[in-house]
């Protein structure tokens, strides 16, 4: 694909409003905000993507492609696309020239940390410039930041909502030492937008839970979060089956016991792996089939996880816990709850809604079964859909009506809170003038508004984390995923 001229990441209308602007107007503030939410159990969204953003855009995108350049080469292109789309004359293009021999992207956003909970209306982050001559740019970056952004924070807010439930269950059920990063996996690279949202996808997840069937999930954390996959739990995949080698080793062999030995006993005998075993009839296996396999289980170093791929799967998963208890048995762990064999338990691969989720945990509890008998899988469609009083909803930027509003101008040395208020906008009305972030009594995040660079208060929670093609702070994976769940991952 041809690399696009950074300046042309934009909807047209940006090309022509650093015309428009008061010409002596020397700073302008914008802010990212989440002005709405429309899934009723969400009141918060995570506040996830901006370090990934700024290393892969502002910085290496930004050098490779712009300044790196020539400058007439970057400005012919910018010029040949926008005089046969907009017509010669209709904009300037001596800004994209100033800022190419500036030599750097002269802005500042000052953020809250990577991993935290945001309440609705309260701002994100802001974006301002660093130089008088370039109050356009902060505005003219809001469609390449709007379209980066609210995709992986939403993926973060859909793992930090399955993470909840896994801690609400997972603490009434298991014992406390009961790994809970590991409860849940997602299987959604097949079926994401592109490779692109995949790996926000698995980004955002993996900021909860470390399973991702999403194997460059690693290199993409690894090179976001300085991390390093042979150090640390970046993310873990699983030895595990599918329909092609179930089907075709049953017509070689004639029969599905024959392979599953092999599993057992040769090609995996002190691994842990799943089998997809609904190829033809999945009851008859468990009911039939793993009878014979008794003695192999029991002598397998690792645990085979049964998984059923078809079906009701609350009904399967939770039928699948209750027979391995009865042909396996278990223990009873200290809160009163039965765990299966180590060797034996229940995987269902990538159909797992958060009703499903708490569904399956609900009906192993009041069966008195720890949760941990089941692993779920997340698939794509709940990184992309949510199902509330039996309508879809499917996320989009207006999810959470995220959006950039530019709210503080300094215009000739005075200084200008901006703001709109539509009369009949409810949510689109903005902040206006500067904004300080702080905790209120109860320890939520709030904020005021209204303030100019003369009078804002000190001790803003909106800090600076890049300035002038520059990250000021990395957060690490280990630490937004500590802030995310509360210090305990």
């Amino acid at each position: 694909m041809k690399i696009i001229n950074p300046m042309l990441l934009c909807d047209f209308y940006k090309t022509v409003h650093s015309d428009m602007i008061n010409p002596k107007m020397t700073k302008s503030m914008s802010y990212y905000t989440p002005r709405m939410s429309r899934v009723k159990r969400w009141d918060t969204v995570v506040m996830f993507g901006l370090q990934m953003f700024c290393k892969t855009w502002l910085i290496d995108y930004f050098n490779d492609n712009f300044f790196a350049l020539a400058e007439d080469e970057v400005v012919a292109e910018y010029e040949r696309v926008l005089d046969a789309s907009l017509g010669k004359g209709i904009y300037s293009s001596e800004k994209i020239r100033k800022l190419h021999r500036l030599g750097y992207l002269p802005v500042e956003i000052i953020a809250l940390p990577e991993g935290e909970l945001v309440p609705i209306r309260v701002p994100m982050f802001g974006i301002t410039n660093t130089h008088d001559d370039f109050a356009w740019l902060p505005q003219a970056l809001e469609s390449l930041i709007s379209a980066e952004m609210w995709y992986p924070q939403i993926t973060a807010t859909v793992g930090k909502t399955y993470r909840d439930i896994v801690n609400k269950y997972y603490g009434e059920t298991c014992d406390d030492s009961t790994p809970r990063a590991k409860a849940l996996g997602a299987f959604d690279f097949r079926g994401d937008m592109c490779v692109d949202a995949a790996l926000k996808a698995a980004a955002g997840w993996c900021m909860s839970f470390v399973n991702t069937a999403t194997v460059p999930a690693i290199p993409y954390l690894e090179s976001m979060f300085g991390c390093d996959c042979t150090k640390e739990p970046v993310a873990y995949g699983a030895v595990s089956t599918e329909h092609f080698v179930m089907c075709s080793n049953y017509a070689a062999d004639g029969d599905e016991i024959t392979f599953l030995r092999r599993m057992l006993t040769e090609l995996y005998p002190n691994t842990s792996f799943s089998c997809v075993l609904d190829s033809y009839d999945y009851w008859n296996v468990i009911d039939n089939i793993l009878p014979q396999l008794h003695d192999e289980i029991l002598a397998h170093n690792g645990c085979m996880l049964m998984r059923g791929d078809s079906g009701d799967c609350v009904e399967v998963v939770t039928k699948t816990v209750f027979k391995l208890w009865e042909q396996f048995g278990g223990t009873v762990n200290n809160k009163g709850y039965k765990v299966l064999d180590p060797h034996v338990k229940a995987i269902y691969g990538d159909s797992i809604t958060v009703q499903r989720c708490e569904e399956i945990y609900r009906i192993l509890k009041e069966n008195g079964f720890a949760c941990s008998n089941a692993v779920l899988g997340v698939g794509s469609f709940s990184m992309h859909c949510i199902e509330e009083d039996n309508i879809l909803k499917p996320f989009t930027r207006d999810t959470f009506s995220s959006c950039i509003k530019a709210c503080y101008a300094e215009i000739d040395g005075k200084c200008y809170p901006i703001f709109k208020n539509p009369k009949e906008g409810g949510f689109k009305k903005s902040q206006r003038g500067l904004c300080f972030v702080y905790r209120d009594e109860n320890g939520n995040l709030a904020y005021k508004d209204g303030y100019t660079s003369e009078d804002i208060p000190q001790g803003n929670l909106l800090e600076p984390v890049f300035r002038d093609g520059k990250l000021l702070k990395e957060y690490t994976l280990s630490e937004i995923r500590s802030k995310l769940n509360g210090g305990n991952f």
